[in-house]
């Protein structure tokens, strides 16, 4: 068999992804925009990564813990402060912070700037809570902290204080 024939045999592994600078799925919530860069239909569901802009002056998600998956967080540009439990973290860029699961974390861009930072999700469990809430607020419903606390006891996470 020459080298040509080698080479032009149909790939028998999984594909690879590429998703280019602007490609991807767009979630928006609120003041902070996601771009889902492997929602987990490329991983067989074990990772799932994204890429968030938080607005200056942006508050997070309400402090919360997840049963099942592992959360990692990699400043891009910016400040974002992670206040775990009772201690805050300000990370800037360049920063890695992992979140394990049962660890309760929230996180936000304190400052006047626009903070970047890519996530993971492993499993990509999480991905999901995303786009229904992005749902929720595009059919004109309130995103009330009990609609919260609903969506995340659908992915296997539950608020670190009571939300009512």
């Amino acid at each position: 068999m020459t080298e040509e024939a080698k080479t032009s045999e149909p790939q028998t592994g999984p594909a690879v992804s590429v998703v280019g600078p602007g490609d991807g799925e767009t979630i928006v919530l609120g003041t902070t925009r996601m771009r889902v860069l492997e929602d987990g239909s490329h991983t067989g569901h074990r990772l799932a990564i994204a890429e968030s802009v938080l607005a200056p002056h942006t508050q997070g998600p309400p402090q919360h813990r997840h049963a099942r998956h592992d959360e990692g967080f990699y400043i891009l540009s910016g400040t974002v402060r992670f206040t775990v439990g009772d201690q805050d973290h300000d990370a800037a860029a360049g920063t890695l912070v992992m979140v394990p699961p049962g660890t309760p974390h929230t996180f936000a861009n304190p400052t006047g700037e626009p903070a970047v930072m890519l996530s993971t999700f492993t499993p990509d469990l999480y991905v999901q809570y995303f786009r229904e809430l992005q749902e929720v607020l595009a059919d004109g419903r309130p995103l009330t902290p009990q609609a919260n606390t609903d969506a995340m006891s659908r992915y296997a996470t539950e608020p670190a204080t009571d939300l009512t």
